[in-house]
């Protein structure tokens, strides 16, 4: 035997050792996670740990059974690092880890061109209800509700940076549960880590709302790296 093909049986020999198959890569992070919503879109929000309060954001499509990223960007979390989501405290500054569906988006910058997604334009009156004593808490509300104080709420005309684009991240959104938080979005970064929110660069956060795209199911996934909250459980 020739004493290349004695070197080329050990090659091959030592990659099935490591468990890594000749020719391939690791497989793409959605392809790892135990649920990625059953749709063809994926956000992914990722921080090294849970003190963590920045990360990155990948966006990635489901192509002939196969995951293909799209695009990344540097990411923010809260200011207080991130929890479960489902034992998350409002007012904590904590980013609730989970995988959430994605209602619409708004702005009070005008959608960018080729945006497919549902998306509302915030007006002097629009708010965001956090009051945990309002029938519309977590609710987009425009005008403001009787019930909803607004020293509990959000004005969204008043965060020009954070809210000239965002999604509305389901968490506590179908059934809400009160006093486990509000107004989850992901929008554009402003000057530090959020209030629990994820931020991404303004350019960044326009080519995922020209991305997304409704038919497809999209959902965004929150989580570590490692641990009980790594975005793999999820």
């Amino acid at each position: 035997m020739r004493p290349g093909v004695v070197l080329a049986i050990v090659s091959v020999s030592s990659l099935a050792l490591l468990g890594a198959a000749p020719g391939r890569g690791p497989a793409p992070l959605p392809a790892e996670m135990a649920d990625t919503g059953g749709g063809g879109q994926l956000i992914l929000a990722q921080a090294p740990d849970t003190r963590s309060t920045e990360g990155t954001v990948s966006w990635w499509d489901l192509r002939d059974g196969q995951w293909i990223q799209a695009g990344s960007a540097p990411a923010r979390f809260g200011s207080g690092g991130l929890v479960d989501g489902a034992t998350r405290t409002q007012g904590t500054n904590t980013t609730p880890t989970g995988l959430y569906e994605l209602p619409f988006a708004f702005g009070i910058k005008a959608a960018p061109a080729g945006t497919r997604v549902a998306y509302r334009p915030v007006r002097e009156s629009s708010w965001w209800c956090q009051d945990n004593d309002s029938r519309s808490y977590n609710r987009w509300v425009d005008p403001l509700p009787a019930d909803c104080a607004a020293a509990e709420s959000e004005h969204l005309i008043d965060y020009q940076a954070q809210y000239a684009y965002g999604l509305v991240v389901a968490f506590n959104y179908a059934q809400p549960v009160h006093g486990r938080g509000a107004g989850i979005f992901l929008h554009v970064n402003g000057k530090a880590a959020t209030a629990g929110c994820v931020s991404v660069p303004e350019d960044a956060m326009q080519r995922i709302l020209t991305w997304t795209a409704p038919e497809a199911n999209p959902h965004i996934a929150i989580g570590t790296e490692n641990g009980d909250t790594a975005l793999t459980r999820y």
